[in-house]
């Protein structure tokens, strides 16, 4: 009866993952998956807050892709906890262009949303489209992926991790996605729907609504990257 019990409820999780992991649709190919099929070595930055600075999936991805093409991956992670789009234009330099990046994910409107940034939804516009200039400018060959992350809904008014109004400056990553023809993970939408669905799961993956943890990376935030990507298993090579 106990094993009945666990499969069934195994079985429901697997179905909930799906569920959240269904708001992300798949890609053909990507540009950087385009030129890993094509031998060509990659170099991808992972660029945002403490999402990409302590993030299970800036390991997990490289570590998937390795399977598939061994030695052609290199992922630089560099993001920075507690930072937001002001400090990631004025890094830029230093932290994305001297690595002559072939694919670079940027996030940081989970933090761009924070009250005491007073940061308008206009000025994180023109930071992100700032970054996203100067990437192409450098390399127009340069693969830019923006991703939307975590609810971060857990913390009240007057909190300092307080964010009001995330989903606007999710949507403005998803308007410019859309404008200029860049990839997007919107992981916004798949953990909502998991927090919707199943809040206990939910709590499980993400403990403070802000950061996931490796197994909360594993599977849902991963996953959506590889599909965005246009990789839906990563199998190794023969």
């Amino acid at each position: 009866m106990m094993m009945k019990r666990f499969a069934v409820l195994t079985l429901a999780a697997v179905s909930l993952t799906g569920a959240a992991l269904a708001q992300t649709p798949a890609t053909a190919s990507s540009r950087l998956v385009a030129n890993l099929k094509a031998g060509k070595a990659q170099t991808v930055v992972a660029y945002g807050t403490s999402l990409s600075a302590g993030g299970g999936w800036v390991k997990q991805v490289p570590d998937a892709l390795a399977k598939q093409f061994p030695g052609k991956i290199t992922m630089v992670n560099s993001g920075g906890s507690g930072q937001y789009s002001k400090w990631g234009v004025d890094n830029l330099d230093k932290m994305v262009l001297e690595k002559k990046p072939d694919a670079v994910f940027i996030e940081f409107g989970v933090n761009d949303a924070v009250a005491r940034f007073k940061l308008p939804l206009s000025g994180a516009k023109a930071n992100l489209e700032s970054m996203i200039d100067r990437i192409l400018k450098q390399n127009p060959e340069c693969e830019i992926i923006l991703m939307t992350m975590t609810p971060a809904d857990a913390y009240p008014k007057g909190h300092g991790s307080y964010r009001e109004n995330i989903g606007d400056y999710y949507q403005m990553y998803r308007d410019v996605a859309k404008a200029r023809k860049l990839l997007l993970v919107d992981n916004y939408a798949n953990w909502l729907a998991l927090q919707k669905s199943d809040k206990a799961t939910f709590s499980r993956y993400i403990p403070d609504s802000v950061h996931p943890n490796a197994e909360g990376c594993e599977k849902i935030v991963t996953p959506a990257i590889l599909k965005t990507l246009g990789i839906t298993a990563a199998k190794a090579q023969p």
